[in-house]
């Protein structure tokens, strides 16, 4: 009786360890792809950075990096802990799953809460960025920004290339005579934007705010759904091992 009762235990922990190496698996595939998300989240959108008012986009996609990285650390340390059968390792496996479901958390809550305050954001600060900060000597990033906006966006103005008119460096004498800046201009040639044709420059509904606004929520969206979700599934496993 007492040999059936060790052989049925051998049978469970055979089990449950071939298990924990699959959720292992997963758990490091999950971290890779968390890590991708952002890297391609700063790649996609690092030139418009420094149109934001605030930090908190770059941070979430930056918690999510770490985050990942250190799922696929700890991931290796999980299968090691998996053959070799280390108590220890496996206690330290399932604590550093805890503090990597915090940090995962804590960067898809950020990035969903930034997402609700998105729209406010830009309405306040992203026309007062195109009319008072475009072209000014000290600015030379956020000029790059917004003409690298308005190119891959195919847009002109924050919400119309009508902003343009109120923007100190079109005023200026800098500007040339120019109506908008080139980068409003559907083919990019020195001094095009001294045509605001409709034929010439875009004319988008919305403007740039629209687009931006659609740009970013979709990464949001996306980082929060991957932090938060990623999160919750490695938090299985450390139930499983308070339970047993």
């Amino acid at each position: 009786m007492a040999h059936c009762k060790t052989e049925q235990d051998d049978w469970l922990l055979a089990h449950l360890k071939y298990l924990l190496f699959i959720f292992n698996f997963f758990f490091w595939v999950g971290g890779v792809a968390v890590t991708a998300v952002g890297i391609w989240t700063l790649v996609e959108k690092s030139g418009y950075l420094s149109i934001l008012a605030s930090s908190t986009f770059a941070a979430s996609a930056y918690i999510l990096i770490f985050a990942g990285a250190l799922v696929m650390t700890t991931g290796f340390l999980g299968f090691g802990a998996v053959i070799r059968e280390q108590k220890g390792c496996l206690s330290m496996y399932f604590c550093l799953l805890l503090v990597i479901f915090l940090v995962e958390l804590v960067a898809g809550v950020l990035a969903h809460v930034y997402y609700q305050r998105l729209s406010d954001e830009l309405t306040q600060h992203l026309n007062s960025t195109l009319t008072k900060r475009y072209g000014q000597p000290r600015a030379a990033e956020i000029t790059a920004s917004v003409d690298r906006l308005q190119q891959d966006f195919k847009c002109c103005g924050s919400n119309s290339s009508a902003d343009w008119q109120h923007s100190s460096y079109i005023l200026s004498r800098e500007a040339q005579g120019r109506r908008v800046p080139d980068s409003c201009c559907k083919t990019v040639v020195v001094r095009c934007g001294q045509r605001a044709h409709p034929s010439n420059i875009y004319k988008v509904e919305g403007g740039c705010m629209a687009k931006l606004e659609q740009f970013l929520a979709d990464h949001l969206l996306l980082m929060g759904a991957v932090g938060i979700g990623v999160a919750c599934l490695q938090d299985e496993p450390h139930c499983w091992s308070q339970s047993s």
